[in-house]
């Protein structure tokens, strides 16, 4: 029959649901990224007023960003699984590891991370919104009573429609899904994560708008004698990605060690540092999207200031997660990928000959090596990066860089970093 399962039941109803309820992550995620987009403008309105008026303006951003964090992270003290990322729960439901509770997450993920990012906090906007899409379906599901196993195949599917409206990535949030969250592929899943992905992604362009996230001017693909270096290139960004999700988990057991100091307070701390840094200069502090649309289009930085974002960026992200906040990893993920590929290109162009690889080459090239660094979910990386850019050319630089990123974290026993951030969900409820 027609729309049935084996088992006899309709198959129908799920995928309609499914539409219904990407439509619904499509509207979530666009007005998320709407306001956190005029969050953005706000406080860089407020930084630049405040930096006319000297020595005292300076403390606007460290206040601006030390109030949001206090209050950010009080809300997500309210809900469990609020605070972080997100996406480490929703691997845990679906292992049955967990249960989602979509009723109270909703509006705390939305409010707690809107506050959080939208202050300063180095954090990503895809962690809320995959937890909030995730908390749609499993809610979409009970309420049109669908089994159970559909049910918690919707709470993944739409969780991976989040990824994909955060980023206007619909495969790459079906690749999520497939490689990092499930790591199974079950045609079931499949069309239910492709419907989801695609009615959400439509319905978020009707408020934020169409085409690349970072749309990069036309790249030659890279001589094939050039791939070498795209190996080696690949290799640093799996040493340099095995050391960042080390320090994101030492600096969470270092806050553990700190049992008396209260959340907010903590929260609010760390905020001030952050806001600080935002004081010297904007872009040191925030997701990071400017300076990963900066270097993608092929804007030059000198070594000495690369180096110092890298640097910057690379303790604040880690620090800002350790908020107790809720907000994501991939964002400045991806814009520390970006600064290491355009530092690895300015320190060795004087080695290559001309017109080798451009500059946005490696800064494309290193988003995604980076990322599976972290992440261990080359596919996802590979393809998200793809749907971000524009830039088909790169596809094989990015299939070497992302395989030498992946085996050298692995050489390094780095365990992928939701893994690590689940079984420590699963120790501090």
């Amino acid at each position: 029959m027609p729309g049935a399962r084996p088992g006899g039941r309709k198959t129908g109803p799920a995928f309609v649901v499914a539409g219904v309820a990407g439509c619904l992550v499509g509207l979530v995620a666009g007005c998320f990224r709407w306001c956190l987009e005029q969050a953005d403008g706000l406080r860089g309105s407020v930084v630049e007023a405040a930096a006319g008026l000297g020595a005292v303006g300076r403390l606007v951003p460290v206040v601006l960003t030390a109030v949001g964090a206090a209050v950010a992270c009080l809300i997500a003290q309210r809900v469990p699984h609020a605070a972080g990322s997100g996406i480490q729960h929703v691997e845990a439901v679906w292992r049955q590891e967990s249960e989602g509770r979509p009723l109270p997450l909703l509006p705390a993920k939305f409010t707690g991370g809107l506050i959080a990012i939208g202050s300063g906090l180095v954090l990503g906007r895809e962690g809320p919104i995959v937890h909030m899409g995730a908390a749609i379906g499993v809610l979409a599901g009970r309420r049109t009573r669908l089994d159970a196993e559909d049910a918690r195949l919707l709470h993944t599917a739409l969780g991976g429609a989040g990824l994909a409206a955060a980023f206007t990535a619909p495969l790459g949030g079906l690749l999520f899904v497939c490689e990092e969250v499930t790591r199974t592929i079950r045609p079931r899943l499949v069309l239910l994560t492709l419907v989801g992905t695609v009615t959400a992604v439509v319905c978020c362009r009707l408020i934020v708008g169409r085409g690349p996230e970072f749309p990069v001017p036309g790249l030659a693909a890279p001589p094939v004698w050039v791939l070498p270096a795209f190996l080696l290139f690949g290799m640093t960004a799996g040493v340099l990605g095995a050391a960042y999700s080390a320090l994101v988990v030492r600096t969470l057991e270092a806050c553990d060690r700190l049992p008396r100091v209260p959340l907010p307070v903590r929260a609010a701390v760390i905020g001030a540092v952050v806001g600080a840094l935002m004081a010297v200069d904007p872009l040191l502090a925030g997701g990071g999207d400017p300076l990963s649309e900066r270097l993608v289009a092929g804007g030059s930085m000198t070594v000495a200031a690369l180096a110092a974002y890298l640097a910057v960026r690379f303790v604040a992200g880690p620090l800002s997660y350790a908020a107790a906040t809720p907000g994501g990893l991939f964002a400045p993920l991806l814009a520390l990928g970006a600064l290491w590929g355009a530092l690895v290109h300015a320190l060795v162009s004087p080695l290559l000959p001309v017109q080798a690889a451009a500059p946005a080459s490696f800064a494309v090239v290193g988003m995604a090596a980076l990322f599976t660094g972290v992440v261990r979910a080359p596919l996802t990386g590979i393809v998200l990066v793809v749907e971000m850019t524009g830039s088909t050319t790169l596809l094989a630089p990015l299939l070497i860089a992302c395989f030498g990123a992946a085996v050298t974290a692995d050489l390094l026993r780095s365990e992928p970093i939701y893994d690590r951030l689940r079984r420590r969900m699963a120790n501090h409820p």
